[in-house]
C-alpha cells in the first residue's frame, strides 16, 4: 500500500506561562493514497491539533511529516504556503465563504488567487460546482444558499485546485442528517471517481464507519482500529 503522508512520532506540546499541555504524545499515521480515513476521538482529544499539523497550518513539536519523500515539518513558512496551494485542500466545519462573491466566484478564488487566468479559473469552477450539484447556483452568493449548499460550494473550492489530499475538520458538524450524508457521499465520490485521499476529523460514528480506515486518538495518541 502506498501512502499519501505519513505522521512520525508526532508531538505538540502548548505554553502558556509555566504551564505546558501534551495535547499530541508521539502520534504515528500512515494515510493510504486514494482513500478515505476518519480520525475520530473524545472533545479535546487532538483531532483538530493533528490535522492542522497534517496541513502544515501547525508545526509539531517534534516528530517528522512524510509528504512525497520530504519531511516538510520543517519548511519555510513560504514553502508550506507553495505546498498548501498545490497539494492540499481543507474542507471546515463553517464554509467560510466570501459573502459579497457568488459561488462561482468563491469556487475560483484559489486559482485566481495562484495566478490562473480567470477565463480557465472560472471554467474549472463550473465544472466543479456540477459535481458538486450546485451547477444552477452558480451566480447565487452564499446568503441565498441553504447551509448544505454552502458547504457543497467550499468542497467545490477545495477542490477546484485538484490537490492530492483532502483535510476536512467535522465538514458535517453544522448540517442536518440530510445535508451530512449528500456531503459524505460527495467524498466518497471523490475518493472513487478520481482517486483523491481524504482525511476527515469527525464526531459522527456513523459516517466515520463508512470510510475505508477509523484512526482514533484518546490521551494525545493514535491507532487504527478499522
Amino acid at each position: 500500500m502506498s501512502y499519501i503522508l505519513e505522521a512520525k512520532n508526532i508531538t505538540r506540546t502548548f505554553k502558556e506561562g509555566r504551564i505546558e499541555t501534551r495535547v499530541l504524545r508521539g502520534v504515528d499515521l500512515s494515510l493510504p493514497e486514494g482513500q478515505l480515513t476518519a480520525v475520530v476521538g473524545k472533545s479535546g482529544s487532538g483531532k483538530s491539533t493533528l490535522l492542522h499539523i497534517l496541513g502544515t497550518l501547525d508545526t509539531p513539536t517534534s516528530g517528522e511529516l512524510i509528504f512525497k519523500g520530504e519531511n516538510i515539518a520543517r519548511l519555510s513558512e513560504r514553502k508550506k504556503a507553495a505546498l498548501r496551494g498545490q497539494h492540499l485542500g481543507f474542507v471546515y466545519q463553517f464554509h467560510h465563504l466570501l459573502m459579497d462573491f457568488t459561488a462561482l466566484e468563491n469556487t475560483a478564488m484559489p486559482l485566481l488567487i495562484a495566478g490562473v487566468s480567470r477565463a480557465e479559473a472560472f471554467e474549472r469552477a463550473r465544472d466543479y460546482l456540477a459535481k458538486v450539484g450546485l451547477a444552477d447556483k452558480a451566480d447565487s452568493r452564499p446568503g441565498e444558499l441553504s447551509g448544505g449548499q454552502r458547504q457543497r460550494v467550499a468542497i467545490a473550492r477545495a477542490l477546484c485546485p485538484q490537490p492530492d489530499l483532502i483535510l476536512a475538520d467535522e465538514p458535517t458538524g453544522n448540517l442536518d442528517e440530510e445535508n451530512a450524508a449528500q456531503v459524505f457521499a460527495l467524498f466518497e465520490e471523490l475518493v472513487r471517481t478520481e482517486q483523491r485521499s481524504v482525511v476527515m476529523v469527525t464526531h459522527d460514528l456513523s459516517l466515520a464507519g463508512r470510510c475505508d480506515h477509523i484512526y482514533t486518538l484518546e490521551n494525545g495518541r493514535g491507532s487504527f482500529t478499522c
